[in-house]
């Protein structure tokens, strides 16, 4: 049942855990910010490929609240990358009509990196071809937690959690289910991430590092996608006469 107040895609919503980089980095000899740099070119590529496979949300888990433990420098590091991919991405994102939200804490980040995180959200609010999704200092379980705090005794409903949900994390809307989730890398687990949104997602996990990912990657996870039968508990046609 569509929910009120709900972002309504037109298309499927792929989430993708992108994996790999410093293990691309490592298999090179450079240091792991190269990879993390490298990594930011496949989210161009991946941006640019989504909209032409039908996808309307894309949600990427950038930069998870369990990534605080990995070493200073690597965290100041990817904080710079990220504020340089929003300065230098949002013409591309407004000529693509590609809409930009950060969902995750806020409150820990760098004033400046929230003041960039919010210019961007306003330039491209009005963008209708794609809803990109960034997840920074994001824990799903830390935003259910959250988000049950907020009903404040209110009906418990799939739809209000939803609603309460979103606001835990800035999101505008609450986001549609996840259609598909791709993890690279060859790990297999969820990371704590999306765990409300992922309930019927179909999982593709590839062993391809994420700075070699790119569009035929992601046509082809796509292609597996619309392979695979999707009940959500109910059975075969052909089953049920």
């Amino acid at each position: 049942m569509e929910q009120r107040g709900e972002e309504v895609p037109q298309g499927l919503h792929v989430a993708i855990i992108m994996d790999g980089n410093g293990r691309w980095a490592r298999a090179r000899g450079r240091p792991r910010l190269v990879g993390h740099r490298q990594g930011a070119k496949s989210v161009r590529r991946v941006v640019e490929a989504a909209p032409d496979l039908g996808i309307r949300v894309l949600t990427l888990y950038a930069f998870s609240a369990d990534n605080w433990q990995r070493p200073a420098p690597e965290v100041a590091g990817l904080f710079r990358l990220f504020h340089r991919y929003l300065r230098t991405e949002i013409g591309e994102c407004l000529e693509r009509g590609v809409r930009l939200s950060v969902i995750g804490r806020r409150d820990r980040l760098p004033a400046s990196l929230v003041a960039a995180i919010e210019a961007a959200e306003s330039a491209t609010r009005e963008g209708q071809v794609l809803h990109l999704r960034l997840a920074v200092d994001y824990s799903s379980r830390d935003a259910i937690l959250v988000a049950a705090q907020r009903l404040n005794g209110a009906p418990p409903t799939r739809q209000a959690f939803a609603r309460v949900l979103a606001q835990a994390t800035h999101a505008p809307l609450p986001a549609p289910d996840v259609d598909l989730l791709i993890r690279t890398a060859g790990e297999q687990r969820l990371s704590d991430f999306l765990l409300w949104e992922n309930a019927y997602a179909e999982l593709y996990f590839t062993p391809r590092l994420w700075p070699d990912f790119g569009a035929s990657e992601l046509e082809v996870a796509v292609r597996e996608f619309h392979r695979r039968e999707r009940r959500f508990g109910a059975i075969p046609e052909a089953a049920a006469v």
